[in-house]
């Protein structure tokens, strides 16, 4: 009877799948969009078409990743921007840009931020603080490094929050539940024999 339950937990027993998830994502990259596509398991889409459509579903452009599942896409409208990408054997990818965020890449909505630029900068005289103003040229390149330096720490949250999601604690709170439920099926056995 043991080797049965043996060999019966050892054939139940819950293996870790092969399996992995599409990790895709857009973001707002200067006056560019810019996209990261991969895997949860760490393996970035090298050369991957990404076709870019309209909420309708009329194509509006394609791009194609680098060798770091990275690609740039330049919009023309402020509406939304649907990316998809058919990575083969049943992965597809598909993320959405809002209109209002391409609306901001585009400076549409930016008006109101430039007004507040222009105006004047107020100094209150002695013991204050002097802000320094910084060229455009400057943003561009502060904003440009940040997004380099921060492109990593990107792709290992999104990793991590494929990884670590609510599938992953409900199993192992199950693997607890079950190792219980052994030890109490052997206690009960022991207590019933003596």
């Amino acid at each position: 009877m043991r080797a049965y339950l043996l060999a019966a937990a050892i054939a139940l027993a819950p293996l870790p799948a092969l399996a992995h998830k599409v990790i895709f994502g857009v973001f707002p990259s200067g006056d560019m969009i810019e996209g990261e596509l991969g895997f949860s398991n760490g393996d970035m889409a090298v050369d991957q078409l990404v076709e870019v459509f309209d909420q309708n579903g009329e194509k509006l452009g394609e791009a194609t990743t680098d060798a770091d599942g990275f690609f740039v896409y330049q919009p023309s409208e402020a509406i939304t921007h649907v990316f998809r990408a058919d990575l083969g054997a049943g992965h597809v990818g598909e993320v959405e840009m809002p209109a209002a965020e391409v609306g901001e890449i585009l400076g549409i909505a930016a008006e109101e931020e430039a007004l507040r630029e222009a105006a004047p900068v107020v100094s209150d005289g002695a013991g204050g603080v002097t802000v320094a103003a910084l060229t455009l040229e400057e943003k561009l390149a502060i904003a440009e490094i940040v997004r380099d330096e921060i492109r990593p720490l990107r792709r290992e949250i999104t990793a991590y929050k494929e990884h670590n999601n609510l599938q992953t604690i409900l199993g192992g709170l199950g693997y607890i539940v079950g190792l219980f439920g052994v030890g109490f099926y052997f206690a009960a056995r022991r207590k019933l024999a003596a």
